[in-house]
């Protein structure tokens, strides 16, 4: 099955940006819907973005226009590009893959295959 570590986390300045990126191992990441994950303190973990096997893009409607998911095949590697930050994003995020025909942010948190984390802190 796919390993998966995650980096690309920092602390930013509001209307900051970040690219986050997952390298993925031990599986082609092409098999898999692809998907990031993020948890606050004292949050629930909720979806945030989901990209499938023909590269069709879920986004979270609140971050929708301003994070991007994309993957690159060849490099086996996700990515979650994001802009115009806001404390709200502060977040750790976690990359996530699972076999499966629904393909969408809202079912990233159950996904079966987890990165370790990222920490993105904006203020």
């Amino acid at each position: 099955h796919v390993q998966l570590v995650e980096s690309g986390g920092d602390s930013v300045q509001v209307g900051g940006a970040l690219n986050l990126s997952c390298d993925a191992s031990g599986d082609p990441i092409g098999r898999y819907c692809m998907g990031w994950s993020r948890q606050a303190p004292g949050k629930e973990r909720e979806g945030v973005a989901s990209i499938s096997l023909n590269g069709r893009a879920s986004i979270r409607h609140s971050v929708k226009g301003r994070f991007t998911i994309y993957m690159d095949t060849a490099k086996n590697t996700l990515y979650l590009h994001m802009d115009s930050l806001e404390p709200e994003d502060t977040a750790m995020y976690y990359c996530a893959a699972r076999i499966t025909p629904v393909c969408d942010y809202a079912v990233v948190r159950d996904f079966n295959y987890w990165g370790q984390g990222t920490q993105v802190t904006v203020s």
